[in-house]
């Protein structure tokens, strides 16, 4: 199955006509939308709290530092890192706590502090290591009392609100991803792609018998998701994908463990296990083509590997991964493959929204609520309590 920007291949597993019935009944968009209202930020009519024409002024930075944790600043990296051939402004991203050396620049750098609930410790601390009174700041927070509001208020800076019906690692096609995609000079409605796609029966066909091939999976005792990545412009986009998994499906004793691996780099260390250790996990082959690769120098080829002539990374990439799918389906691996056919926003709108309703539609057959991580909330309340001793 593929549509204009990526071709799927599907896990080979029986499937239940019971849970097809089930998901197709589920995914009336009326009920979803209100359900999840979160997926309005996915449509082409989405209102942002923002208004373009008054990025104008902002456009004109060459650097910015974007500042936060998890789903505040994942999506606006995977952005970054996936398209980073169409960017030409410098994007900084600071989304862990350590010691930084701050880099010294000649140009004046725009600062955007993003948490949903303004109260976030590492946030906090990032941005009082970077913020310098005189620079230019743009706060993305809900609209209520909270330690980003009252700083932005006394530093006299904009405020644009995180609606807070739409949780961080939902976050990506809201303010919290667009606006910075806008500053990258990409444009937003090129990502919106969920009106398109969910009239179009391959596509939602396709995201159906994912789900319930995962859904099987997961019964059957196999809990570790193996992404292979082919594409080293796509690890930001599996780390935004890593938190949506972790976090929305995590709960009750259940969940899958997302993990990423990096090809053909971990055929030299991880590959073997993969093919003959414990049997608890699926796999997901990904790669994106690339029309300018970089071609071998045929002038410096030994006869014996006279084979690799006129050869480009990508066409050796691409056999490796078909090489590897060989061997997993002779040995009876279960395992997806994404071909992205072109590197673009469009692309990237569809991924993000396959990788989403995936969630939304495996937490119903899994009964768990995806937009709640009651735990993570624990160990910020223990660290709290601690700083105040």
């Amino acid at each position: 199955m593929e549509t204009n920007c990526v071709i799927y291949k599907n896990f080979n597993t029986k499937q239940k006509l019971v849970n097809k019935r089930k998901l197709t009944k589920f995914l009336n968009f009326r009920i979803l939308f209100k359900k999840y209202p979160l997926l309005k930020s996915f449509t082409n009519n989405y209102d942002y709290t923002f208004k373009k024409k008054n990025l104008k002024n902002l456009k004109k930075y060459i650097e910015f530092n974007l500042i936060g944790m998890g789903g505040s600043i994942l999506g606006a990296q995977a952005i970054y890192d996936f398209l980073n051939h169409k960017i030409k402004k410098k994007f900084f991203f600071f989304n862990n706590l350590q010691n930084f050396n701050i880099l010294k620049s000649n140009k004046k750098r725009l600062n955007i502090i993003i948490s949903k609930s303004g109260n976030t410790l590492e946030t906090i601390v990032n941005s009082n290591f970077f913020i310098n009174r005189n620079d230019k700041n743009i706060f993305i927070t809900e609209n209520k009392k909270n330690y980003l509001n009252n700083l932005a208020n006394k530093l006299k800076s904009e405020v644009i609100e995180h609606k807070n019906y739409i949780g961080g690692r939902f976050s990506v096609l809201s303010e919290v991803g667009m606006l910075p995609a806008e500053l990258m000079g990409l444009k937003e409605k090129k990502f919106k792609q969920f009106n398109n796609l969910i009239t179009k029966k391959y596509f939602l066909n396709n995201l159906i018998n994912n789900v319930i091939s995962i859904s099987d999976l997961i019964k059957n005792k196999k809990y570790n998701s193996v992404i292979l990545n082919y594409d080293d412009g796509s690890d930001d986009l599996f780390k935004w994908y890593q938190q949506l998994v972790s976090e929305s499906l995590g709960k009750k004793s259940k969940g899958i463990i997302p993990i990423i691996s990096s090809m053909p780099k971990d055929n030299h260390s991880l590959l073997q296990l993969y093919l003959s250790g414990f049997n608890k996990n699926f796999f997901t082959f990904f790669i994106v083509s690339e029309k300018n690769s970089m071609k071998i120098k045929d002038s410096l080829l030994l006869e014996s590997y006279k084979f690799l002539k006129n050869k480009n990374v990508f066409q050796i990439l691409n056999s490796q991964r078909i090489a590897t799918q060989n061997i997993f389906k002779k040995k009876n691996i279960p395992f997806r493959s994404f071909y992205i056919k072109q590197r673009n926003e469009e692309t990237l709108g569809e991924l993000f929204c396959f990788f989403t309703l995936e969630v939304i539609l495996l937490s119903n057959l899994m009964k768990v609520n995806p937009l709640d991580q009651p735990q993570v909330e624990l160990v910020k309340k223990e660290t709290f309590n601690l700083l105040r001793k």
